[in-house]
């Protein structure tokens, strides 16, 4: 079974390697490169998991990650934030907005791999 990822995040770089690493990985792959983007992509066509960055053009992730969770279509959606600073203040705010991991910047590509193909392995 072919799941799909969304990709947010405004970093292009961050964008192409993630989008490799999840269609390397066999997952169908849309992308996203800011809040606004994300939320419209969502409503489009409802991703298996959301590979979501918090620091990015208005709104952030942390909007984007409450706005999904609040709504009942969505709110099953696993979202891994993406963190480039990884401080405890980061992650309790993630926590707070429903994320459901956080992944540190830069980033293991072996992990993030490891750690999207548990999530949806779950889904099954």
């Amino acid at each position: 079974m072919t799941h799909t990822v969304l990709v947010v995040d405004d970093e292009p770089n961050i964008v192409l390697s993630l989008e490799f690493l999840m269609a390397e990985a066999g997952h169908d792959v849309r992308v996203a490169r800011n809040g606004e983007q994300a939320l419209q992509a969502i409503r489009d066509q409802k991703p298996d998991l959301i590979l979501l960055d918090i620091m990015m053009p208005p709104p952030d992730g942390y909007s984007v990650c409450k706005t999904v969770r609040g709504d009942p279509k969505t709110r099953d959606i696993p979202i891994i934030m993406l963190t480039a600073k990884g401080r405890e203040a980061e992650r309790e705010m993630g926590i707070e907005a429903g994320a459901t991991e956080f992944i540190t910047k830069p980033f293991s590509n072996r992990e993030v791999v490891a750690r999207v193909g548990d999530l949806l392995g779950r889904r099954k």
